[in-house]
């Protein structure tokens, strides 16, 4: 019986160390009640071709801010990277938008189609 009542509670246990982990999944939306840091200042490495610069930015771990380093993508034609950015939510906290690629920008120059005179240009750099 003992047994059995150790097995149940490590069970338990082992699946309440994983919930807090879920909440910081990738499409979660995190909320906090302090500001972010300003942000750090980043060398920008010379640009590679077929790749996009993706800033480094401050990220919340559940108890403090982490500062994660700026690193590269490798481009995904039709889509724009956006970088991770905090906003305040109106009613004292802190809204982490991770950011990542977004459809909708076709000839890769960095503007969404929805504001390029010319979205399908093939002889922009």
């Amino acid at each position: 019986m003992k047994r059995i009542l150790c097995a149940a509670a490590a069970a338990l246990i082992s699946t309440a160390a994983v919930l807090p982990a879920q909440a910081f999944a990738q499409g979660a939306v995190v909320v906090v009640r302090t500001a972010p840091p300003p942000p750090r200042h980043e060398v920008v490495p010379h640009a590679r071709h077929g790749y996009a610069w993706a800033p480094g930015y401050w990220n919340w771990n559940g108890h403090r801010y982490t500062w994660v380093k700026g690193h590269w993508e490798r481009e995904r034609r039709g889509y724009a990277w956006h970088r991770p950015e905090w906003r305040e939510d109106g009613r004292g906290g802190w809204v982490l938008d991770r950011g990542g690629w977004r459809r909708g920008d076709r000839d890769g120059d960095g503007v969404p189609n929805r504001y390029d005179s010319r979205p399908n240009n093939p002889h922009r750099s």
